[in-house]
């Protein structure tokens, strides 16, 4: 197959429309028409129905549009390469996390890679895990950390390495004078009737909530750590903190779960074919900080 045709085929697919590719593409419609149907001989099967709304896979194009859109990330991710080859940006690495990452494991791995390289500099970034992953995929980073719920099956991210490094259990953040602060481990059930702040209606403690018989009254959705600990602080709400956080933050009352309690697997992402220079030296930074914050290994 010609790799110019099937990105064509790629174009008109994502955009159902031969004149939007066209555009696109800053080629004209006969001609986008023609790589085409050069292609849907080369393949020897229809790819594209043409309908009122416009047009659509065949069960044949859908699977090759699968194949098409890993072309595309790849050359994509190739260009990102040779770019910062051709600048020379071998002592800048660009690392991504979750909030809580950034709060505690990244600084110190960055820290611990700039004492072994000090020509080293890291650009670090926040985001969710699923956009981080498409970040390393498209090139614009060299690792990433993200997390999934322990409970769950293993995700992986096509086309990126994972490499797991600590099983995380998560702790009850309580303000300072609750009641709930004189037991030694708190149910999450106790919490029913408690004001809470978390990232979502839906993530890892509202799950939690709800496996314990209870929806969440959330007062405020953050995925701000420090905005979290500070309207706990003034006694507005509760929580569940990840244990990493919990070692950091001073004016709360940190109890541990009564009974079971929602864990999460934090991970690293790694890009496929050549990596940067300092890629091995972030993951072994960030090996190195996990094997010494004191949790479970996955």
């Amino acid at each position: 197959m010609d790799p110019r045709r099937l990105l064509t085929f790629r174009a008109v697919a994502h955009e159902r429309s031969f004149s939007a590719a066209a555009r696109d593409l800053a080629l004209t419609q006969p001609a986008v028409s023609q790589q085409v149907a050069a292609l849907e001989r080369e393949v020897g099967t229809k790819l594209l129905d043409r309908e009122p709304g416009g047009v659509t896979p065949t069960d044949a194009g859908a699977v090759l549009l699968e194949h098409a859109d890993a072309v595309a990330e790849r050359l994509d991710l190739a260009r990102a390469q040779l770019a910062e080859l051709a600048q020379d940006q071998r002592v800048r690495v660009r690392v991504g996390a979750f909030p809580s990452a950034l709060a505690v494991m990244v600084p110190k791995a960055v820290a611990r890679l700039q004492a072994e390289r000090p020509e080293a500099e890291a650009i670090v970034e926040e985001g969710g895990t699923e956009g981080l992953a498409e970040r390393v995929r498209a090139g614009r980073l060299h690792v990433a950390v993200g997390f999934q719920d322990a409970r769950h099956a293993r995700r992986e991210h096509r086309g990126l390495e994972r490499v797991d490094l600590l099983r995380e259990p998560f702790e009850v953040a309580l303000w300072p004078g609750h009641p709930l602060a004189e037991l030694d481990a708190v149910p999450i059930a106790a919490l029913r009737d408690e004001p809470w702040v978390a990232p979502s209606g839906s993530n890892m403690i509202a799950r939690s909530c709800r496996a314990a018989g209870f929806s969440p009254r959330l007062v405020m959705i953050s995925r701000d750590p420090l905005a979290n600990r500070a309207l706990i602080a003034q006694g507005l709400a509760v929580t569940l903190f990840p244990k990493l956080l919990t070692s950091e933050f001073t004016g709360l009352e940190l109890r541990p779960i009564a009974g079971q309690g929602p864990e999460r697997v934090v991970y690293a992402l790694l890009p496929p074919g050549r990596r940067h220079p300092l890629t091995a030296a972030v993951l072994g930074a960030l090996t190195a900080v996990a094997e010494g914050l004191g949790c479970a290994k996955p």
